[in-house]
């Protein structure tokens, strides 16, 4: 948590209820001085208080000022004894937490932020939940389990666990303290008989699961000990592959080996078929605000949540904003040549049901790295406004990439366009609902007999 002025500066944030406070506390000092003032005149009481100061200012200023002057120190006097009495009861009471009163408050706030139910895995989601937690701590991730690869893969052949790798990096973006919990759960050991190429997070995840003997129970005791804001579902408890059909009419088993694939995929399924979701899943969905799908890989993250039973039609049933992130950059042996409308298509044909009613394509093709994504035949997905309109989709257009090492959503541009669009989504519908509620019903004409 950032110290110094940024912590002076959340007090000001809305939702936190100080200042209303403040305020009344301000409203009643007026009435007690002001009552104090009348019951003295009432006595009889002959007050020079005033004339006494401005006698002593004179001399130092002009008594024109003395208005503000006086209302700017007693504002600023009421505001810092309230804060400082507020800390002084906090550490009373808890001596240890006495840095932590303004973590507290801003706590406070992000526990009335939006329910957003963000849907994926990879990378891609955990970029958008590292901008959102700054604004709302309802987060409810639901996360793939189809990964085989790598150190999840592994962990999931000779343990018989769900691959953890997703769910990792979603702990990790959600976690309080990310910058030390990154750097931990990302370590790879680079030596050692069994650990070579396995992540200290995947570990921790699968040493979890052997104590509570339950992957679900597990994520939610790391939630708690990693302090996360929101929590981290999978879309099933149950093992599942990915199954595509390609156009050649081939047919690949597993994430790893449809990724690589060089051939277009047709259609995409799970093995088994009817698996089921995590109840908390479909509740959560039920509940939210919003829902939004990726960003992230679109075969291989976000359509294996949306292929669970009864998670789709969830989602299309949703009264919420329905809100696709669409990739910046198109994804070899998954997407290549694929156009922002080509993405939507897939999304809603694999799906079989509405899964989202707006959709946020990049307007700002990478600069700095494109010849480097170029060389690996990648290249910036067209946001082809018009085709997706036709879809019956709401386009979004918007700046939200950030270049570093790579070529990704920045966090901070991503979460700021979902929370607008949320913001003016809700603002609509309630308009539209005002507007319908004050049409006067048409009057029913009466039959007439022959």
């Amino acid at each position: 948590m950032t110290r110094g002025p940024l912590r002076v500066l959340r007090w000001f944030y809305p939702g936190l209820g100080i200042k209303r406070w403040l305020m009344v506390a301000i409203f009643g000092a007026i009435l007690v001085v002001n009552g104090v003032i009348r019951w003295l005149t009432a006595e009889g009481a002959h007050l020079e208080i005033n004339q006494v100061v401005d006698d002593f200012v004179d001399d130092f200023m002009p008594l024109s000022l003395l208005p503000y002057l006086f209302v700017g120190i007693g504002a600023l006097c009421i505001f810092f004894g309230i804060r400082q009495w507020m800390r002084a009861i906090v550490v009373a009471v808890m001596p240890d937490n006495k840095d932590r009163i303004v973590d507290a408050l801003f706590d406070m706030r992000l526990r009335r932020g939006y329910k957003i139910v963000a849907i994926g895995g990879g990378t891609g989601l955990s970029t958008l939940l590292r901008g959102l937690k700054r604004y709302t701590s309802n987060l409810t991730a639901v996360v793939t389990v189809s990964d085989d690869g790598g150190s999840s893969g592994r962990l999931q052949k000779e343990l018989g666990i769900l691959p953890p790798g997703d769910i990792r990096n979603c702990l990790v973006a959600l976690a309080d303290d990310e910058a030390l919990v990154t750097d931990l759960f990302k370590y790879r050991f680079a030596e050692g008989e069994g650990l070579m190429g396995h992540s200290f997070g995947n570990l921790f995840l699968a040493a979890m699961t052997g104590i509570t003997g339950n992957f679900d129970r597990a994520i939610k005791e790391s939630s708690r000990v990693l302090n996360v804001k929101g929590r981290v579902l999978p879309s099933t408890l149950e093992s599942v592959r990915l199954r595509a059909t390609m156009q050649d009419g081939t047919v690949v088993t597993g994430e790893t080996a449809i990724s690589t694939s060089p051939v277009p995929i047709s259609a995409l399924s799970l093995e088994p078929e009817r698996v089921q979701p995590l109840r908390e899943v479909i509740e959560a969905i039920a509940q939210a605000d919003a829902i939004v799908l990726g960003p992230g890989s679109l075969y291989t993250s976000i359509l294996p949540n949306l292929l669970v039973r009864g998670v789709a039609d969830a989602v299309a049933a949703a009264s919420c904003p329905k809100i696709y992130i669409c990739n910046v950059m198109t994804q070899p042996g998954e997407t290549d040549g694929y156009a922002a409308s080509d993405h939507v298509h897939a999304l809603l044909e694999q799906s079989g049901a509405r899964v989202c009613d707006y959709a946020v394509v990049n307007l700002e093709p990478p600069q700095r790295l494109r010849e480097k994504y170029e060389v690996g035949g990648q290249t910036p997905v067209a946001p082809d406004r018009e085709k997706i309109e036709a879809l019956g989709i709401r386009v979004v257009d918007a700046r939200v990439i950030s270049e570093t090492e790579t070529v990704r959503h920045d966090p901070q541009k991503l979460a700021d366009v979902v929370l607008k669009l949320i913001d003016d989504a809700l603002a609509e519908r309630a308009s539209f609902v005002r507007i319908s509620s004050t049409v006067p019903a048409a009057k029913e004409t009466p039959s007439v007999a022959p």
